[in-house]
């Protein structure tokens, strides 16, 4: 039986490019993201080129949807290997407007979705006594932009969710690491590609326990 690679938070870019690293080493693909019609199209994609890919729908900021979403994954597909949380609310808007509901909103998606999904996945993986957990980070995690808040604050929360997690399950064969991308992806720029990107979480998949991030 192959190894699950589940991606939360499926896009076209570092999305898209993730699944076929992952799937490079035999990995079978399960998305998850919101929209039926996107995720079709990358499924059919990937399998034009060979890859097995299945996709269950669900918001990252619904933490009832996470739930069924990944009961069906572990009942349909068995336990993740690896879990990918890559979603994020990219909104534009500055500190000085921004609104009590925008930013709790925001921040289920950016950050307490991460928790419900490992929840979802960590008893499966203990009990198989394996696994990697891998978040997407951010720049402005590191250097906070007044203009994008609420995203400054989730991906400050996701590091640090990303490293307590580290230091909580430092004694389990349990990996967790976060890819802090410092730049804007971009296909063309010549380091910040998805393909480029997604090398770095199979380097971090395969790393020593004890690196738990990498800022690229």
């Amino acid at each position: 039986m192959t190894e699950l690679c589940v991606i939360l938070g499926m896009g076209e870019g570092n999305g898209m490019a993730i699944a076929r690293r992952f799937a490079r080493e035999g990995f079978t693909i399960a998305m998850v993201a919101r929209n039926e019609d996107k995720l079709r199209g990358y499924q059919s994609t990937l399998q034009s080129e060979g890859i097995t890919a299945h996709y269950f729908l669900a918001d990252a900021g619904d933490e009832v949807a996470l739930t069924a979403a990944f009961e069906h994954i572990q009942a349909q597909l068995g336990t993740p290997r690896v879990l990918v949380y890559n979603a994020a609310v990219p909104r534009m808007e500055s500190v000085l407007q921004t609104s009590y509901d925008t930013l709790v909103s925001d921040f289920q998606a950016n950050v307490a979705g991460a928790i419900a999904c490992v929840q979802a996945v960590l008893p499966a993986m203990q009990t198989a006594q394996k696994g990697t957990i891998l978040f997407t980070g951010g720049g402005f995690a590191l250097y906070p932009h007044p203009d994008f808040v609420s995203l400054a604050i989730g991906k400050a929360g996701l590091r640090v969710l990303a490293n307590t997690l580290h230091a909580a399950l430092a004694d389990s064969p349990i990996k967790v690491g976060t890819i802090t991308i410092t730049g804007t992806v971009n296909g063309d720029d010549p380091r910040y590609s998805s393909d480029l990107i997604a090398e770095e979480y199979w380097k971090l998949h395969t790393a020593d326990n004890g690196e738990y991030e990498t800022i690229y």
